[in-house]
């Protein structure tokens, strides 16, 4: 079949398929012998995507890292693959040559009942009493290392937040107080992080796959020495929690699902808030007026003692507004890969069972046929008065969206508040004259020269 048809959902007939699909039968090409497209989408997979678009139309079919794959194009695209009505499409599959290895059985890595039975007793851990303690560690342990950045004056902010959020995550994740134990455990996740995006993808000794798989025996073996313990304390920190979450029912995780998805959130949590709180940092430092704007509505808080309370989390609308307009820019997941578990109909072509089908967040967050001037950066585009509401909902998803829509998206809201909370009163943030950040797009946004720039004390 060789429709070209840009209609959004539309159906192939039963009685018109008479032979398994193929994909060959859908637009594109492979690229080089054996590389494929690797290179183009190592250097730059925006451009990529944007001449396969104009070449190929909203569906077409590539290679990259020895595998083929389809992509799809277009809010419909997104809706129909995230949403995932009828159960056609493996996240787990999806992402397993990626994440498998080292994050097995995360909540991303599960599928459909399974996955539905484990996100319910998760959620229980980002309740309101719940986020009310996670925000009071976020606001005990910022101010110090705010501090830290400002006496440094000038600095590369990706791993200065890289590092805050490390510590963020193991003291709000794991409840551990900065010392020998913990850098320990920085270290092991640091590993495991760097091994996901390792070229070899085997564990041979001196890889970075065999120090990531070394690192995930040593937390696995850290977690479970302390569940027993973790299970029957108090605690306001996220593994303790998950320890004690429950569903209705009274289902709770066994020790290895609490582990699984323990070191999953861990490292999603901080490799996100990285990148996605660097493209705000950059944003606000070239848009001085929005950095006005969000400090004021900080000050107008009247914080007496610089604590973000959680009931006036939703007074910082301007904040969130600002924090969505980066993640529009900058996605930290420019890529969301599933895999067919049927043949399924869309765009006028049929995907073949077994397929790795993505859709690309950053496209269709620099869309002209979506966004005014996509470039800019407007925050008010999240306000009712700049089109939210009438925007389709599938136009805007660094989070994902469906079944496996990000459980922690209020945890990074909430984080994201309280460093600018205690960051914006103090301190202006400027880069060099004439800057321009480039990023690296996979496998997580990122600046390539570490994002310079100087804190000047108010």
């Amino acid at each position: 079949m060789t429709d070209n048809s840009t209609a959004p959902l539309s159906k192939v007939a039963p009685s018109t398929v008479h032979k398994p699909a193929r994909l060959r039968d859908i637009p594109g090409n492979s690229g080089l012998p054996i590389l494929g497209h690797t290179l183009k989408v190592i250097k730059n997979p925006v451009a990529l995507g944007k001449k396969m678009l104009a070449k190929y139309g909203p569906v077409y079919r590539t290679n990259a890292f020895f595998r083929d794959s389809v992509h799809l194009y277009g809010v419909e695209a997104n809706e129909f693959l995230l949403l995932d009505k009828d159960k056609n499409f493996s996240s787990e599959m999806g992402w397993w040559p990626y994440l498998g290895r080292l994050f097995p059985r995360g909540l991303m890595l599960l599928d459909f009942d399974e996955h539905k039975a484990h996100r319910r007793i998760m959620a229980t851990a980002f309740k309101t009493t719940p986020m009310k303690g996670y925000l009071e560690r976020l606001n005990d342990a910022m101010p110090e290392r705010i501090k830290a950045w400002g006496e440094k004056g000038s600095f590369e902010f990706y791993p200065a937040i890289k590092t805050l959020s490390l510590d963020m995550a193991t003291t709000v994740f794991l409840g551990l107080e900065p010392g020998e134990e913990s850098e320990k455990v920085n270290k092991a996740l640091t590993n495991m992080v760097a091994a996901s995006v390792g070229i070899i993808r085997i564990p041979l000794p001196g890889t970075r796959m065999g120090k990531g798989v070394k690192s995930r025996k040593y937390l696995v073996q850290y977690l479970d020495t302390q569940i027993a313990e973790r299970r029957v304390k108090t605690g306001s920190d996220i593994f303790t929690q998950l320890c004690q979450a429950e569903a209705e029912d009274g289902t709770k995780f066994t020790n290895q699902e609490i582990i699984d998805h323990m070191i999953f959130l861990w490292m999603a949590a901080h490799d996100t808030i990285t990148s996605s709180v660097t493209s705000l940092v950059y944003q606000l430092a070239r848009n001085t007026d929005w950095q006005q704007k969000l400090r004021t509505e900080i000050t107008e808080l009247g914080l007496n003692d610089g604590r973000l309370p959680y009931k006036l989390l939703n007074k910082l609308e301007l904040t969130e507004f600002a924090f969505k307009e980066a993640l529009r820019l900058n996605p930290p997941v420019p890529m969301m890969p599933r895999k067919t578990v049927r043949e399924v109909a869309f765009g006028g072509y049929i995907l073949p069972k077994n397929t790795i089908v993505n859709i690309s967040p950053i496209s269709i967050h620099r869309s002209e046929d979506i966004w005014d001037n996509p470039q800019d950066f407007n925050p008010l585009r999240f306000s009712a008065e700049g089109g939210a509401k009438e925007r389709h909902r599938f136009a805007w998803i660094p989070f994902g969206g469906g079944a496996h829509m990000c459980v922690g998206l209020h945890f990074a809201y909430m984080q994201t508040k309280v460093i600018m909370t205690h960051l914006l009163p103090h301190f202006e943030i400027t880069v060099p004259e004439g800057y321009k950040a480039k990023f690296q797009i996979l496998p997580l946004i990122k600046p390539i020269d570490g994002l310079p720039i100087t804190l000047k004390a108010l």
